[in-house]
């Protein structure tokens, strides 16, 4: 069996695209459109990175992120359209292992998740 990703995006174009991509590389993915159900995935399943939007409906990310490092060392790549030092800086804090700024490149973030992998 494939390694698995958790894509966890609001934006539906991003994330079937992200899917599409991944998928590509022979990568099972599933997806979570909100930070409630991210946050419940990750925590009831095993995935082999996270791929985490700062924000979304419900929790963003960085409270996802927060809860999902009270129990597991999951590499997080953080998706974010906001690019100020104190978000980088949160982001690193809480253990994110990347963070990508939209707009970006599809084919980054498969880089970064072989990178990961």
């Amino acid at each position: 069996m494939g390694k698995k990703v958790l894509v966890a995006e609001d934006e539906q174009r991003i994330s079937h695209l992200l899917k599409m991509y991944l998928e590509r590389e022979a990568l099972v993915v599933e997806v979570a459109d909100n930070g409630e159900a991210a946050l419940e995935k990750a925590l009831q399943n095993s995935y082999d990175v996270i791929i985490l939007d700062l924000l979304m409906p419900g929790r963003d990310g960085f409270s996802v992120l927060e809860e999902i490092r009270k129990t597991k060392d999951t590499p997080v790549i953080m998706l974010s359209a906001k690019g100020e030092a104190s978000d980088l800086e949160r982001g690193a804090e809480l253990g994110a292992s990347e963070y990508i700024l939209k707009p970006f490149s599809p084919k980054d973030v498969v880089s970064k998740i072989k990178d990961l992998l």
